[in-house]
Formats: structure tokens, sequence, C-alpha cells
């Protein structure tokens, strides 16, 4: 969308009073029209050149220290100087939270047990589901400028009075999948290790997904089977495999009821 100088002027007028936020650190540019993409040459009080639109994008591109940022145009300050924040790429902010059950392809559901430092899933009778412990799940799905990666989603789980976030780890040389205490923060400024994306199944399994861990591309959490368990793990995805103890489904606290993200 396009705008005239005096309609940007009116549209900032409006941005100040609903104050949009879209990144994490405000910069005031050295002259307010210097970065914007579409310009025409002019000169200055002081008989520099300078460049300023004719008309304005609401999101422009700027280079600063020979790199290339996102830019939104929030409002024009003192002195008819334009404010601009800036669209971290990596950022991410909390958008919404679901609260679902985490069922893998034998239909059995994800149960965390702190105590004993296990999560796996486990066949649940439905009284057992209700109660809830440790297998209701809160996923926080974040907003991206990425999205062509999938939704970025972290997992917190109650268990009793306590909340406990999923994350991984590296130890001995393996990644392993982890719950510890503490909550989930509502803005990541960048790389996280509680960070997965979620991605459809397969295209014939559009109500099932797999969950591609942030920091190690084609690593998937899936189940392992150790004696009796089903215990929840990080596993390699090879091109064009698929792989059914990737599959995750989410449903709602009820046995017969599934829902997309």
């Amino acid at each position: 969308m396009h705008f005239t100088w005096n309609e940007l002027h009116q549209r900032a007028e409006e941005m100040q009073q609903i104050k949009m936020v879209f990144g994490f650190a405000k910069k005031r540019l050295s002259h307010p029209l210097a970065p914007l993409q579409e310009k025409r040459t002019g000169h200055n009080n002081s008989g520099e050149n300078f460049q300023h639109p004719e008309r304005l994008n609401t999101i422009s591109r700027v280079k600063m220290s020979a790199e290339e940022i996102l830019v939104y145009a929030v409002e024009l300050g003192k002195n008819s100087c334009l404010y601009f924040e800036e669209l971290e790429c990596d950022a991410l902010c909390k958008e919404k939270i679901l609260h679902r059950v985490l069922r893998n392809v034998n239909s059995q559901l994800l149960v965390v047990r702190p105590d004993l430092n296990v999560a796996a899933f486990e066949d649940v009778t439905d009284q057992e589901m209700q109660s809830g412990k440790g297998m209701h799940f809160s996923i926080h799905c974040y907003k991206t400028t990425t999205p062509l990666a999938g939704m970025p989603v972290a997992f917190s789980v109650q268990v009793e009075d306590k909340s406990y976030y999923m994350c991984c780890e590296r130890e001995c040389g393996e990644m392993i999948v982890r719950f510890k205490e503490g909550d989930v923060p509502k803005e990541i400024p960048g790389e996280s290790n509680i960070i997965f994306f979620k991605k459809t199944f397969t295209s014939c399994s559009s109500k099932a997904f797999k969950f591609e861990y942030s920091m190690e591309k084609g690593m998937f959490l899936a189940f392992e089977e150790e004696g009796c368990l089903r215990k929840l793990t990080l596993k390699k995805l090879s091109k064009d495999e698929v792989d059914e103890t990737m599959k995750i489904s989410l449903s709602n606290f009820s046995q017969n009821e599934n829902h997309n993200l």
C-alpha cells in the first residue's frame, strides 16, 4: 500500500495513538527521508543532495552498516523527523497459546514425568487424560518473518503446581529432549533451543504434523522404543523419507476431536 506525503502525515498521527510496535529497537534515522526505496533527488537547506519519496511504502528496506534490514514507518516526530521500527529477522513474538494433548501414530499420549526425568508416549485412559497430569500441553505459537520454515512453536506442560518447558540440549555428542522448570518467554530475540517449526506431516496427512528443531535442520521430534517405553527424542530425517515415529496429532482433551493449529 502506498501513501502520499500528506496521507503519511495523517497516518502518522493515527499511529501515534495506537502505537504500532513491530520491533525491539527504535531507530531515528539521520535524515527522515533518505533511506526509503521510492525516491527522487532534491537539496536540503545547506545545498547538499538528499533523496525523498513522492510516495512512501509503509514497509521499506534500508541499509545500515552495509546490511539490509526491514523497517516499518511508525511516526513523524518534531521537525518532521520520521521514525522507524526495525523488524528483526530472527525475532519471535508470541501470537497465541493453544491447549492440546500430543498423540503419536499409535494414538498414545505424550506424558511428562519430571520426577523420573522421562517424557514418553503412553496408553492413557479417558479418566487419566481428563486429570491431565503431565499431558495437557500449552503450545505457544509465535509470529515470524520467515513463514516458509513453518510456524514456530514452543511446548510447556503443567505438572502439579509447576510449569515445565521443552528444550533440546547436546549431551555426550547427542541431542536430547529435556523438560525444565520455568515459563516460556513472550518474546525470543534470536535462535532458541525451545523453538520447533510445525510442518504438515505429509500432503496426505494434513491433520498430523512433524516438528523440526529450529537449531538443527532435519532433526525432528520423534519417539524411540526403549524397553517398554516409547521415549520422546530427536531424530534425523533423510530427504523424501516418511518416518511414522515423527507423526504427531494435536487433540483437545477428548479422545475423539483433533484440531489443526
